[in-house]
């Protein structure tokens, strides 16, 4: 896994503050797919009882933490929002929410060690199943490639009985067998290697 060095100076803060968190969004599904470049970071983070606003004790000058929350429509989750003085990358600190999955995904969560630190992500179900809910609500193509790719990389490394237990709750099922028809059989994959 690489992360961009912003992201990284953001996961040292919250590793500073003892604040938990989980990287998703693209940087999770580049560790089990086929990487593609992004324009952000999403990382899901446990405040408990916290302030976000420590943070900025730990952060450059250059890094600008919106103190204001902000809802995301598809979820309901919300969020704060870093900027960095001469760039276009953000960085989306989204609160664990009381969603039932939100909740499973985050102590699911798994360690991988990234240039030095102990980096939490989650595992290849739960990337799936989080882009097939977002893809779902939001109808971003990118989204369904991610799955894609992550389903033809582990499909036969898979928990199927978890994944269509919470695809069937979220309603994406169809979404999952429709994405499945185009990914091609593991046999394929080991020829083309």
């Amino acid at each position: 896994m690489k992360l961009d060095s912003h992201a990284l100076t953001v996961i040292d803060a919250l590793l500073a503050e003892e604040i938990p968190f989980l990287v998703v969004g693209s940087y999770s599904s580049n560790v089990y797919g086929i990487p593609r470049s992004t324009k952000d970071a999403d990382l899901v983070i446990e405040l408990r009882d916290k302030s976000v606003l420590s943070l900025n004790k730990h952060l450059p000058q250059s890094f600008h933490l919106d103190p204001q929350l902000r809802i995301e429509t598809a979820t309901g989750t919300t969020r704060n929002v870093i900027s960095i003085d001469g760039t276009a990358f953000l960085i989306e600190l989204f609160r664990l929410s009381q969603d039932s999955h939100d909740q499973e995904r985050f102590h699911r969560r798994i360690k991988a060690t990234v240039e030095g630190r102990d980096v939490w992500i989650p595992t290849a179900e739960d990337v799936v199943i989080t882009k097939l809910r977002w893809a779902y609500h939001l109808a971003r193509s990118k989204d369904i490639d991610d799955v894609r790719n992550v389903l033809a990389l582990r499909q036969t490394r898979l928990d199927w009985d978890y994944l269509h237990r919470w695809t069937l709750e979220h309603g994406t099922e169809e979404l999952l067998a429709e994405v499945m028809m185009d990914v091609p059989p593991p046999e394929a994959l080991n020829e083309l290697s």
